[in-house]
């Protein structure tokens, strides 16, 4: 009996040395793709988890009771910042814990929304429509669709790898070898993407929200416009006709609306004309949070986008 005693007390004694491989750094993200870019940084070791469920708008969730407690209680929380996740600064002031507006990075690539840009074209609200809808997208104001970059995914990465090194030094080499592989997956991807993408890089399309410039920009594409209507909203007559006028002046083309909630005003756009309806999810709502799940999401919105314009 002492023998097999001490034999358990040199077990529990490794055990307490070595450390468990799981840690106890709480990590929360305000949005998916954060989720994703920190689930490849914590792979085999935690998930992070995510405040906002699949379909919400980060323009205008309405917080829970539950909600606020996990935002004032986690370890390390992520989110882009006031130009996105209107909701979060208020609830933030009383977090003593650390929490990253990751649009505040020092290296990342920032887009704002341009004066006359082309896109722009095409936000004239009939009077009446609701205006807050792009409240965030006015001319000069920071892009916050950020995450749709892999030069700033790459950025994120390593500053959760850094804050989770420093917070769990037991796991730090594993983050770090986790950030080198995702890394090396991103350049990957990014060739994948690049010979995909390269064959419609000249095609028109049309898109219901300006989600996508850093994608596009990445990879040599540009939208020909913005039907930038809130869902809710029922656009008058004279608008609706000025945007299939556009249409009609395009011929062939791809129109995207993004899940979960394709716009009313979809399917009277497109009557009678040459043009698909298809959806890009900027957020993957869906994508389950692995180490893979960054590179998932990207790659199906290139897939997405590709599918409909080489239809054409």
């Amino acid at each position: 009996m002492s023998r097999f005693f001490s034999l358990f007390v040199a077990f529990v004694a490794s055990f307490l040395l070595i450390g468990p491989a799981q840690a106890d750094v709480k990590v929360l993200t305000s949005i998916k793709p954060l989720q994703l870019i920190a689930a490849a940084v914590q792979d085999g070791v935690a998930v992070p988890e995510v405040l906002l469920p699949p379909g919400a708008s980060p323009h205008h969730y309405a917080l829970r009771p539950s909600d606020v407690r996990k935002v004032q209680s986690v370890d390390l929380l992520y989110w882009i910042g006031p130009d996105m996740e209107g909701f979060l600064p208020r609830v933030l002031n009383g977090r003593t814990l650390p929490s990253v507006a990751v649009q505040e990075l020092p290296g990342l690539k920032l887009r704002h929304f341009a004066q006359d840009s082309a896109s722009h074209e095409d936000h004239d609200h009939d009077e009446g429509d609701d205006h807050d809808h792009d409240h965030d997208h006015r001319p000069g104001t920071v892009d916050a669709h950020l995450w749709l970059s892999p030069h700033n995914a790459r950025v994120i990465a390593a500053r959760m790898a850094a804050d989770l090194s420093a917070a769990d030094p037991a796991n730090a080499a594993r983050y770090q070898n986790n950030l080198k592989g995702f890394n090396q997956r991103l350049d990957a991807l990014d060739t994948r993407l690049k010979t995909r993408l390269a064959g419609v890089a000249g095609k028109p399309y049309f898109v219901f929200h300006e989600a996508f410039d850093y994608f596009e920009d990445n990879y040599g594409l540009k939208h020909a416009g913005v039907f930038a209507v809130a869902a809710e909203v029922q656009p008058g007559a004279q608008h609706v006709a000025a945007m299939r006028t556009r249409l009609q002046a395009v011929g062939k083309t791809c129109v995207f609306s993004e899940p979960p909630l394709r716009p009313r005003l979809a399917e009277t756009l497109v009557a009678g004309l040459p043009v698909k309806l298809a959806e890009l999810d900027a957020l993957g709502g869906y994508t389950p949070a692995t180490a893979q799940g960054y590179e998932q999401l990207l790659e199906k919105l290139g897939n997405d986008l590709a599918g409909c314009l080489e239809a054409l």
